[in-house]
């Protein structure tokens, strides 16, 4: 894994920030984004070292994004794999309740961002392009088949987008040496519970998962981190559930 280089947007927390901590202890170099958290993201620095670089940009912007990758491969020299983590919730409602600027501005980080991550991840990774290859892990939900009713349809349609997104993706660039899976994590342990209005969410619903419990990041990460890994060089267009069978 030496030399390896990922990109992980929404890096500073949760899932993102856990990703990162295994990807260093496997020897990766981590281009860590975030876009306004700075004391969690100069945390994870100070715990990483000079494995880690910060990358403070909104990946909801394509300017923004552009800008993130010219500077992460200015900083590199390459890229071997993006970790499309960044996104957002709103707080819970049913959908009756939706104003159009709420689900613009889900859409625009959970959608439009991972789609030109991916459009920027491919021009520079692509063998087509004169790249070398690499890995793309896209973070979905199970609220992608399970809909959210009732607490937030618009976020579950989001991620159903990126499933979407990632067989299609996977199948356009698989023999020009990307592969492309998502992994979609059931009820995690993290603060965007918090932020779309109920912190103890995950303990309200750990009786309906079959293992009674939620998830932590860290095992999140672990799944990404396999994806992106030689041990799982046949897979590509893969959605991998970690929900604890919910």
């Amino acid at each position: 894994m030496d030399g390896k280089v990922a990109l992980v947007t929404g890096g500073s927390r949760g899932i993102g920030a856990a990703t990162v901590r295994q990807l260093v202890r496997k020897g990766w170099r981590v281009a860590v984004n975030y876009r306004s958290d700075e004391a969690s993201a100069a945390a994870l620095k100070g715990e990483l070292g000079e494995a880690v670089e910060l990358f403070r940009a909104d990946v909801s912007q394509e300017a923004a994004i552009v800008r993130l990758f010219e500077d992460v491969l200015c900083r590199f020299g390459h890229l071997d794999a993006l970790i499309n983590n960044a996104g957002v919730t709103a707080p819970m409602c049913r959908l009756e309740d939706y104003s159009a600027e709420r689900v613009s501005r889900l859409l625009q980080v959970n959608v439009l961002g991972p789609i030109l991550c991916c459009r920027e991840a491919v021009r520079h990774m692509s063998t087509r392009h004169g790249g070398e290859g690499g890995a793309i892990v896209n973070v979905s939900s199970a609220a992608s088949r399970l809909g959210s009713a009732g607490e937030y349809i618009d976020y579950a349609a989001s991620k159903g987008a990126v499933d979407t997104l990632t067989l299609g993706l996977a199948r356009e660039v698989a023999a020009e040496g990307i592969r492309v899976n998502a992994v979609r994590p059931g009820l995690i342990h993290t603060d965007i519970h918090a932020i779309s209005g109920e912190p103890g969410r995950v303990e309200r619903l750990a009786p309906s998962v079959p293992m009674r419990r939620g998830g932590q990041p860290e095992e999140v990460a672990a799944a990404i981190v396999w994806l992106l890994s030689d041990a799982s060089s046949f897979c590509t267009g893969s959605l991998l559930d970690v929900s604890g069978g919910r």
